[in-house]
């Protein structure tokens, strides 16, 4: 299975998606949108809308999607088998507040 994820380095549905990769020990390409400019035009080529997390799985484009979702989708379509695996973060919710002041203490980059 080629699974390529479109996240951010730090947040909250993005961190929920990574979480269920290594819930499923799946290996994935853990691409980053907001230090790479191209990375992002292409997921929004590829998505057709500009909001993350999303996740390509064998040519499969998942849009806009939490962890959670990924997580059904994979298991609707058999590609994974439930698991009781724990993960450390939530798999469908926004940046925590400690997230929101790790981002605001580096600078912002513009493209």
């Amino acid at each position: 299975m080629k699974i390529k994820a479109y996240l951010k380095p730090s947040c909250g549905w993005s961190n929920g998606v990574r979480a269920i990769m290594r819930k499923h020990n799946l290996a994935f390409e853990d691409i980053d949108i907001i230090n790479n400019r191209a990375n992002y035009e292409e997921m929004v080529r590829k998505s057709g809308q500009p909001l993350s997390p999303c996740v390509e799985i064998d040519g499969v484009m998942l849009a806009d999607i939490s962890g959670e979702e990924v997580e059904n989708y994979m298991l609707a379509n058999n590609l994974v088998q439930a698991n009781a695996a724990p993960v450390n973060v939530a798999l469908n919710a926004g940046c925590s507040a400690e997230e929101h002041e790790k981002m605001a203490a580096k600078p912002v980059r513009f493209f």
